[in-house]
């Protein structure tokens, strides 16, 4: 039985449709779980997608690259779908022109945090320089993270696991760390959830307010054109130490 399985999942995986349709799949799947549960942050989506996915290919013995030929089309999508997050921004627009100056601190002080704090941690963990390059950009949406740990010598398959790990920490855990620290302005909270937890902080941020939503979405944006910039300046003065 087993064995006949494995011949037909064989003959499937040979369509790129194939990962396409499983991801799609396990996301609906996760969805359903995530609606049950009452949108509890543990239940996230995504996490319980990756939780149905990795078992299914290991079970199949399926490599990431075969199986990416198809959820590729899904990665293509972040793009346009980040593009549009612009349009509930333009409804904050006037919120936005009154905390010009502090959105920029925040945003200067958290992306150099994300970065430098990546690097410290994985050090005293012993990591490799590959790896701590590509955990580095672990803060931002995947596609600029893989591109920034390619040109700096790490390998875009690990930054894309570490910006996932990161958004599912973030999404799970950030509402409780709000609660915790008193933080309750929804913008103050939105822009947090953008720089640490990129697209996946910031769809759970949708589903708790709009306000939240749009800010983290803006909050993504910006620290993935400025860990772009900052993380090639910051990298040489951690060299030596890196070694």
């Amino acid at each position: 039985m087993s064995q006949n399985f494995t011949e037909v999942w064989a003959y499937l995986a040979a369509s790129p449709l194939l990962g396409l349709t499983i991801t799609l799949v396990a996301y609906q799947a996760a969805h359903w779980l995530f609606r049950k549960a009452k949108f509890h942050p543990a239940a996230n989506p995504v996490l319980l997608s990756v939780l149905l996915l990795v078992p299914l290919l290991q079970l199949t013995g399926t490599p990431y690259k075969t199986y990416f030929e198809g959820a590729q089309f899904v990665h293509f999508l972040l793009g346009p779908a980040t593009v549009a997050l612009a349009i509930p921004l333009y409804g904050q627009i006037r919120r936005l022109h009154a905390m010009v100056m502090p959105l920029a601190i925040a945003l200067l002080v958290g992306s150099a945090t994300a970065i430098v704090s990546a690097l410290v941690i994985g050090k005293l963990l012993g990591a490799s320089t590959v790896t701590l390059i590509s955990l580095a950009p672990k803060s931002v949406t995947t596609p600029i993270a893989m591109g920034i740990a390619e040109k700096l010598g790490g390998l875009p398959s690990l930054a894309a696991l570490m910006v996932l790990t990161t958004g599912i920490i973030g999404a799970v855990g950030g509402s409780g760390l709000y609660r915790l620290l008193g933080i309750r302005d929804q913008a103050v909270k939105g822009f947090a959830m953008g720089i640490a937890a990129h697209g996946i902080g910031t769809a759970r941020a949708f589903q708790e307010n709009e306000q939240m939503g749009a800010f983290s979405a803006l909050a993504m944006g910006l620290n993935g054109l400025l860990t772009a910039l900052l993380l090639p300046l910051l990298l040489p003065l951690f060299a030596g130490w890196l070694q």
